[in-house]
């Protein structure tokens, strides 16, 4: 059920950070300004259509900016979504591939949306939206617009035992995101991106812009509930292949019912159809189990860039014991560790010398021996973030 916020005053991106906003279309040319000092004493450019750092070498003003995509989403490719059409509950998730997919399905991006006309009737809307407009009672009259990037780095925080709030420039008041190595690290000092200056926030904390949607709108966070469905499969039975996700705190949530907490997955026929699309408490394919927490906390590191090439599995010698590391250990790669059964001393052997142990890597490239095709390698393609944000 929606709560509202009485009198909340609330800011929203117009444009949104990495090369997506609202104002225009087309490959726009960057707009390159001084905004301060760098640590060397040279000067520090920013440009403000992309959001993006644009100094060159020596501290001149770049060409082009450095984001990956200076290509802006014009406002009609932008999807709507008016909640009061949906009175039987709204839910939203960052569309953030699966750890694992033996189907021949191409990657959703965005935002994937979950709609009921009425409570316990079939979806209405179950579908990806590249960025959405988010329309509803104490929103600004034009919508709140959610970006890919927001949604995935909200899924990060929260997956990573971390929670994001509201955080805004002091100098032009945007809603501030942080990105990456930032969406895991509570820190004060920000970097604006849409003046690109250095702010102080009153406390320490991880910005992102949906924790202002989430107040404006008054959804209570609820604690999801576990259901008691076990999953027992063979892979051959699905010749159109499995894709698994860990499930994930939604962006938004405006049903009756909790969320359910545990492993999603899918199933599909000879012809590409969904035998099953659910959500289990247990999952066991082809005689592997897998363990929730483990899926989630992979499909979270997967999509931090400082992480790409650095998770694998790392098994004690002494007593065989796969291990996974969690808390902050799960998104900071380190050479040396300890056993967490024996207490051996662990080193690390593979070309990266720091790394992340997480036992669901090996279990996943032996279910791959079991596949029908050889799995998709998805990459979200997410860039890291060099800058202090």
């Amino acid at each position: 059920m929606v709560k509202h916020f009485g009198g909340a005053s609330l800011n929203f991106n117009e444009n949104l950070p990495d090369g997506t906003g609202t104002a225009a279309g087309g490959n726009s040319a960057c707009s390159v300004t001084p905004v301060g000092k760098r640590r060397d004493g040279g000067t520090r450019y920013w440009c403000t259509t992309h959001k993006a750092d644009a100094t060159a070498k020596y501290g001149r003003p770049a060409a082009v900016c450095s984001a990956p995509n200076r290509t802006l989403a014009d406002a009609s490719e932008i999807a709507s979504l008016d909640l009061m059409a949906y009175p039987g509950g709204v839910a939203l998730w960052g569309a953030v591939p699966p750890v694992y997919d033996t189907t021949d399905f191409p990657m959703e991006r965005g935002i994937h949306i979950h709609a009921r006309t009425a409570p316990g009737e079939k979806k209405a809307l179950d579908r990806s939206f590249e960025t959405l407009r988010v329309i509803g009672p104490r929103l600004p009259e034009a919508g709140v617009v959610v970006s890919e990037i927001d949604a995935i780095y909200f899924m990060v925080t929260a997956v990573l035992g971390h929670k994001v709030k509201r955080v805004e420039c002091s100098y032009c008041g945007m809603s501030h995101l942080d990105k990456a190595y930032f969406s895991v690290r509570p820190h004060r000092r920000h970097l604006c991106a849409g003046c690109g200056k250095h702010f102080q926030d009153s406390s320490k904390g991880i910005g992102n812009p949906i924790r202002s949607l989430q107040e404006a709108c008054g959804v209570e966070v609820q604690a999801p509930v576990h259901p008691d469905r076990p999953l027992d499969i063979r892979q051959e039975d699905f010749p159109g292949g499995i894709q698994i996700w860990g499930t994930n705190s939604a962006i938004l949530w405006t049903g009756e019912t909790p969320e359910e907490e545990g492993i999603h997955v899918h199933g599909l026929d000879a012809q590409g159809k969904h035998v099953f699309d659910e959500t289990y408490s247990t999952v066991r394919i082809d005689g592997i189990n897998l363990d929730p927490t483990m899926v989630r906390t992979l499909m979270a590191q997967k999509a931090l860039p400082s992480l790409a090439g650095r998770i694998l599995t790392i098994t004690c010698e002494a007593c065989a014991t796969a291990q996974f590391d969690t808390g902050e250990a799960a998104y900071t790669p380190t050479a040396v560790r300890s056993c967490t059964s024996c207490g051996a001393s662990l080193t690390t052997k593979s070309r990266f010398r720091n790394v992340v142990s997480n036992p669901l890597v090996d279990q996943l490239r032996q279910l791959a021996e079991f596949a029908p095709r050889i799995p998709q390698e998805h990459e979200l393609g997410l860039v890291p973030e060099s800058l202090c944000c």
